[in-house]
């Protein structure tokens, strides 16, 4: 619609913004819906982050002590790797839901390809494309993302 579709003069000259086909009833589900599925969003953030809470504990407590045991460290701390970056994950997860920022999303995907070139049945294709995106979404973070510095 152009500026004079959606205005008319009223009778004391004012304009008056017409087209609003909305009907109350669907304002007012729109408006509850739109609560409802905010919050289900909310609540799903903070579930989210709170298990990256218990499973940081988990890992401190039942991983970390494995790497001083006389086993293959190698794998051990592969392993944590993994799971630190899962959680990091998960908690960037639950703060894209609660903030909807483009750089929470940007960094989700970050640590994704993280832990996939971490992983050791990675092929060295699959790690050269991973460390291209990789280096592809940094630049990206760090350079055309508004409210980053240059």
């Amino acid at each position: 619609m152009s500026d004079s579709d959606k205005k008319h003069a009223g009778d004391d000259g004012d304009a008056k913004v017409v087209g609003n086909d909305e009907t109350p009833v669907e304002r007012v589900l729109n408006h509850y819906v739109g609560n409802a599925i905010h919050l289900f969003l909310s609540l799903l953030a903070l579930l989210i982050l709170a298990v990256a809470v218990v499973a940081t504990y988990q890992t401190a407590v039942h991983d970390f002590p494995k790497l001083l045991s006389y086993t293959d460290e190698y794998e051990v701390l592969q392993k944590l790797i993994q799971s630190l970056l899962l959680i990091a994950i998960a908690a960037e997860l639950g703060l894209l839901l609660l903030y909807h920022r483009t750089s929470a999303a940007v960094e989700v995907i970050i640590f994704v390809i993280a832990r996939k070139i971490v992983s050791p049945e990675i092929t060295a294709v699959e790690l050269l494309l991973s460390i291209v995106a990789l280096c592809g979404l940094l630049v990206v973070r760090f350079y055309y993302l508004p409210g980053r510095p240059k």
